[in-house]
């Protein structure tokens, strides 16, 4: 019997990822990230919104959480045993019928060591956190195809630039997700082209009907603007009717 979910159209998606950006969850800021991750979970044969329950962005990196990656692990045969289990201490021993076994430890001494610990949460959570090193460094030397190349939240909250080369650029995020109306609102408002050309990481945010009616209306706006700054002095006071 086949359990592999039916393809999800993208328009659906498209509205999917615009509901998860708006509710500020999952570290997700622009439908556009929202969207390729789902994207991902759909080519892995997973519901597209299973993407917001597995997947968390860090820096503007997606992440898979330890826990999703600890279940995926299991589910494609892996296991895991737990030895010392402690603030100070973690051992796993992690095992795959096609990459064998391997036991893990992680320390806060070695964390110390590697400078992970200056980010806060290691002296909340210490436990938690060496438990999340090991499961990326043991499921990644006994089965990395589970993973592909994706780390934890943690391990890229802890190493800012060491991940940095693959964040989006800078430009790419938009740190104030504003409403159609409001985007339509500031397109009303616009003095200038330049106004109008600092809306347009916003209006592509948008779903895509929102970001065809928002381009269109920053065209006519822009073509008013352009209008208005070739009127001579007295065709710009003249009445208009």
């Amino acid at each position: 019997m086949n359990t592999t979910p039916a393809l999800v159209p993208v328009d659906q998606v498209e509205r999917m990822a615009v509901a998860v950006a708006k509710s500020g969850l999952f570290g997700v800021k622009t439908p556009d990230q929202a969207m390729a991750l789902m994207l991902i979970a759909q080519a892995e044969g997973l519901h597209p919104a299973i993407a917001a329950r597995d997947y968390h962005v860090i820096n503007g990196r997606p992440t898979l959480k330890a826990d999703a990656m600890l279940a995926r692990f299991q589910t494609a045969g892996g296991s895991v045993r737990w030895g010392e289990y402690t603030d100070r201490r973690v051992v796993g021993t992690f095992s795959h019928p096609q990459g064998g076994s391997v036991e893990v430890a992680w320390t806060v001494d070695m964390a110390n060591t590697a400078g992970l610990t200056k980010n806060p949460t290691w002296k909340s959570y210490p436990r938690q956190m060496l438990r999340a090193r090991c499961v990326s460094e043991g499921i990644r030397t006994v089965f990395p195809g589970v993973v592909v190349g994706t780390y934890t939240p943690e391990e890229v909250e802890d190493e800012p630039a060491r991940f940095a080369s693959s964040a989006p650029a800078a430009t790419e995020l938009v740190e104030e997700v504003l409403s159609f109306a409001d985007i339509m609102a500031r397109i009303d408002a616009a003095r200038t082209v330049d106004d109008l050309n600092a809306l347009k990481p916003h209006i592509r945010q948008l779903d895509r009907d929102g970001r065809a009616e928002a381009t269109d209306a920053a065209k006519e706006r822009a073509a008013q603007i352009r209008a208005e700054a070739t009127q001579t002095p007295q065709e710009a006071t003249d009445d208009p009717v």
